[in-house]
C-alpha cells in the first residue's frame, strides 16, 4: 500500500540519494564545494537536510512509502527569489530561472522501480495543495529539456514553460542543453 507522510530527520539520507537523483548532478556539484577534505557528497546531502532552518531541510520533503519503504519524495517550499545572479558561472542559469513569490517544486524523485505508477503525479498534487494552503497562486520548477519523461508529466499536470537557460557543462552534470522554468497557477 502506497502513503505519504512528512520526512523526519532520520530520512535525510535517503533524501539526499532522491535529491542526487532528481537535480541529475547539481546537488552533487553544489555539495562537492561545501565538502570537507575526504567526505562523501552524499553525506554533504545529507548534513544539509538535516537543518531544520533551511528551505532545503527534511522540513520542506513529503516521503513516499510502499510497505514501509522508502519510494520517492517530493521537496517544496516558498521561492524568495533576492534577484541576484549566483556568481558561480554553472550555478547561475538556475537562479536566473527562480520564479519568484512562488511555491518552488525544487525535486521529485523515484526509486527506479517505482516510476511509471502515478507516484510522481500523487506528489506533484500534494505539492499543489501545500501551495494552496500556504496561499500561493504559483507553483514553479525547474526541469531538463532533456527529461522528456518529466516534461509530458508536467505539462499534463498544467505546467507551462516560461523561460529556458543553457545549462554550463560540468562532469557532475549529467544535463546538457536546456534548464526550463515551467510555472502553474493556481486559483
Amino acid at each position: 500500500m502506497l502513503e505519504f507522510r512528512a520526512a523526519k530527520k532520520e530520512d535525510c539520507r535517503t533524501i539526499a540519494a532522491l535529491y542526487s537523483i532528481s537535480s541529475d548532478g547539481v546537488a552533487d556539484y553544489i555539495w562537492s564545494k561545501l565538502s570537507e577534505a575526504g567526505e562523501n557528497i552524499l553525506d554533504v546531502g545529507q548534513r544539509r537536510y538535516e537543518q531544520e532552518e533551511s528551505v532545503f531541510s527534511y522540513k520542506n520533503c513529503i516521503i513516499a512509502e510502499r510497505d514501509k519503504k522508502i519510494v520517492g519524495m517530493l521537496v517544496a517550499f516558498p521561492m524568495k527569489s533576492d534577484g541576484e545572479i549566483a556568481e558561480d558561472p554553472v550555478l547561475a542559469p538556475y537562479r536566473k530561472l527562480e520564479a519568484n513569490n512562488s511555491f518552488y517544486v525544487c525535486g521529485v524523485a523515484l526509486m527506479p522501480e517505482y516510476r511509471g505508477q502515478g507516484i510522481g503525479s500523487e506528489l506533484m498534487k500534494l505539492a499543489e495543495q501545500q501551495a494552496r494552503m500556504r496561499k500561493f497562486h504559483t507553483l514553479s520548477l525547474v526541469v531538463f529539456e532533456q527529461n522528456i519523461r518529466a516534461m509530458k508529466l508536467y505539462q499534463q499536470l498544467g505546467y507551462r514553460e516560461i523561460q529556458r537557460e543553457k545549462i554550463v557543462p560540468h562532469p557532475l552534470i549529467r544535463a546538457a542543453g536546456d534548464a526550463i522554468l515551467m510555472v502553474k497557477e493556481i486559483t
